[in-house]
């Protein structure tokens, strides 16, 4: 690269290619999960179920589904953002190969759902299965991307600032996730040490839990925020917020998190624990998130003003990613401050914010593959790719809609099938328009995995023709 010795242009060749490697295993546990799904409803269709003889197959493979989709997919991702984010320097080499540990990881984990007589355990945040295989898969994969995070570029005096694929203020807020995430795996050990071993399964793994995953959603909405300033950055050539103003709030997002660690040194077992991190989640994130959220539509409406948007204007694929991933942070927080009691109202909640993380990541994710030569081949698959965020947000949104009147008309959560007790036509109707939004949210979940395996092979193929002896 112009303007590189030969160490700095070997070291940022190696960030390109974890890069690669992150992103890549990010789709392929998407795709992983939805393998995973497929195979739980085949294994229902007769005469197929018997081949399944062991009762709590199902539920081990719905414990993998939720992790690899929503634990895996989110920090995955967002290790192969970190990569983009240019530094300089040596010592390196151990976050370069910490790939390698998540994919081990990844593999026990999977293996883990067919441990006969393994007890799956639906604890919030993270369900786990209660063997050592899966567990030691689950702390391989929170190694690696640890390892990716403790990095020299987690030092802003590190940073390299010819780097152009990261605007400059969405630096701050990558480095605040990486923070963000290592705060959580601090808490969970803590929680290790703290939980009594003579608590019931359950009990043990919501309890080892329940602190560091509230600190994994404030990393999963940090990096969110990077993606909004990538995707605004590429569309109007500026960054929606100054890189002060961006390192303010993702402070402001990170400093209640120190906390973390403390709380859960005071023993899980203890109404501190479970209601301190109750009054974090319920305060600490959507204030600064909301600033973010106003800051970048003043942005957009000079953009507008400006004429500096593109030809398309606000209908920008690009913008529409933003627009879906925004309207489902509006949602979750609205849904958030509904919650009165155990209802799915709950989930509904939890539902709009990892849509929106899925939502803005899905968008960026175009953005930040160009530069590293994984593109889409076709106008056709270009256009699709524009739609996706869109079909998949949608869905997503009408999903929790329906979640959440169904949760207002009295629908308790964690009740499948038989379990759910529907006593009036509001909770019928939310559950009904729930069951269409998913649908939706489905399908452009799986055109984003179609159109990502096509870019991932044309970009393959792109290379092979490019390399000494191939056919010209």
């Amino acid at each position: 690269a112009p303007g590189l010795d030969a160490e700095e242009a070997s070291c940022a060749e190696l960030d390109a290619a974890a890069a690669r490697q992150w992103l890549g295993l990010s789709v392929g546990v998407l795709v992983l999960a939805g393998l995973m799904a497929t195979i739980l409803v085949i294994g229902r269709v007769p005469p197929l179920d018997r081949l399944f003889a062991d009762p709590l197959l199902f539920r081990r493979g719905l414990v993998v589904h939720v992790d690899l989709a929503l634990v895996a997919w989110f920090y995955c991702f967002l290790a192969g953002m970190w990569f983009m984010l240019p530094a300089r320097g040596r010592g390196r080499r151990l976050a370069h190969h910490s790939v390698e540990v998540a994919i081990v990881g990844i593999v026990a984990m999977v293996l883990g759902a067919g441990v006969q007589g393994a007890a799956p355990v639906l604890s919030n945040y993270i369900p786990v299965i209660d063997h050592p295989v899966f567990l030691v898969g689950l702390g391989l994969l929170f190694a690696g991307v640890s390892l990716a995070f403790l990095d020299l570029r987690l030092l802003p005096s590190n940073e390299d600032l010819r780097g152009n694929v990261v605007p400059d203020a969405a630096r701050p807020a990558l480095r605040a996730a990486a923070v963000a995430f290592l705060l959580a795996m601090v808490t969970i050990v803590a929680a290790w040490v703290t939980t009594p071993d003579a608590l019931q399964t359950q009990t043990y793994y919501e309890f080892l839990f329940w602190g560091g995953g509230h600190i994994l959603q404030v990393a999963s909405e940090l990096g969110m925020l990077a993606a909004w300033m990538v995707l605004l950055s590429s569309v109007t050539g500026r960054s929606p917020v100054s890189r002060r103003t961006a390192s303010i709030l993702c402070g402001l997002l990170v400093l209640p998190m120190l906390a973390g660690p403390v709380l859960a040194l005071q023993g899980t077992a203890t109404g501190t624990y479970r209601h301190g991190f109750t009054l974090l989640m319920r305060w600490a994130i959507w204030p600064a998130v909301t600033v973010f959220f106003g800051l970048c539509v003043v942005h957009l409406v000079q953009a507008h003003r400006e004429r500096r948007l593109p030809e398309l204007g606000l209908r920008d694929p690009r913008l529409l990613g933003f627009y879906i991933s925004a309207g489902l942070t509006i949602l979750g927080f609205c849904l958030g401050a509904m919650i009165r009691g155990s209802n799915t109202i709950i989930p509904a909640h939890y539902h709009a914010a990892i849509g929106a993380v899925t939502a803005a990541f899905m968008a960026v994710s175009w953005v930040l593959l160009e530069p590293l030569g994984i593109r889409l081949k076709t106008a056709a698959q270009r256009r699709w790719a524009g739609y996706q965020p869109v079909l998949f947000g949608v869905g997503q949104m009408v999903f929790a809609a329906g979640f959440g009147w169904a949760g207002s008309h009295g629908m308790a959560r964690k009740t499948y099938g038989q379990e759910q007790q529907i006593h009036s036509v509001g909770e019928t109707l939310g559950l009904a328009v729930m069951g269409i939004g998913g649908l939706v949210a489905v399908a452009g979940g799986v055109l984003f995995l179609v159109l990502m395996v096509k870019a991932w092979r044309h970009s393959r193929r792109s290379f092979e023709t490019t390399q000494p002896g191939s056919a010209s």
